[in-house]
């Protein structure tokens, strides 16, 4: 009887879409060792990232400041890609400097392609992405996208990537210290907490977080900053979180 229950169990979790394992890595960089390069969010970013994933998944790591060395944000990233299976999620979320090209780790430059690329490596089911970062859709190729449209239905030619970065590529990303998060961030935060859920059956799914985030960060940027969506149209309903 005992295993006819977990049977049952595992099949449910199947039907419902559920994953093995989901493993998150957050990094957020607020010191990056001078006061002229400092943020003042990015590091309680990453924390409220965390503590939001917590509800999800208790497989999370968090990298912040001076802990968060390219070689350490590589190093971690690439165990998780490792550790993975092919039932499994990967969550990379990432707050801080950003450049053309790529985000900024506390001692350099991780370039886009490398971040792809690495996650290419894995196995794992769907690999999906947050960057809180100026310039962050410069992640996309296409130069009509980066200029002007909000959606782009490739991930670098990845159909288990997805992106939702916090502006086009000639854009910056907004912290406010009046609402004590970046912009991009917050709407992340109140989306996966269940406002993005536009259809009220509890789960939020990756477009459905999209929207909601990149109309919360347009109003509140008046226009300034406009959230990007990468990723595969197989992958807009992929449910990001059930709250």
């Amino acid at each position: 009887m005992k295993r006819i229950a977990i049977l049952l169990c595992l099949f449910l979790m199947v039907g419902m879409g559920g994953y093995a394992r989901t493993f998150v890595l957050a990094v957020g960089i607020s010191n990056y060792g001078g006061n002229a390069s400092n943020l003042s969010q990015s590091t309680k970013d990453a924390k409220s990232f965390r503590d939001v994933m917590s509800t999800q998944t208790n497989d999370i790591t968090l990298l912040t400041s001076s802990n968060a060395t390219k070689a350490n944000v590589m190093e971690k990233l690439r165990a998780i890609c490792n550790r993975a299976q092919n039932t499994d999620r990967i969550v990379f979320y990432f707050s801080g400097h950003g450049c053309v090209g790529g985000i900024v780790c506390y001692n350099g430059v991780l370039a886009y392609s490398e971040l792809v690329n690495l996650l290419a490596t894995s196995s794992a089911k769907e690999k999906i992405c947050f960057i809180d970062a100026c310039h962050a859709g410069s992640l996309a190729a296409d130069k009509q996208l980066t200029g002007k449209a909000s959606i782009t239905t490739a991930s670098k030619g990845h159909s288990d990537q997805a992106f939702i970065v916090g502006c086009r590529s000639d854009e910056y990303s907004i912290e406010g210290s009046w609402v004590g998060a970046g912009f991009l961030t917050q709407g992340l935060i109140k989306g996966l907490r269940g406002k993005a859920d536009r259809d009220g059956d509890r789960k939020v799914t990756l477009m459905e977080l999209f929207k909601y985030t990149y109309n919360d960060v347009v109003t509140r940027s008046k226009q300034a900053q406009h959230p990007q969506l990468i990723a595969p149209s197989q992958m807009y309903d992929v449910v990001v979180a059930r709250w």
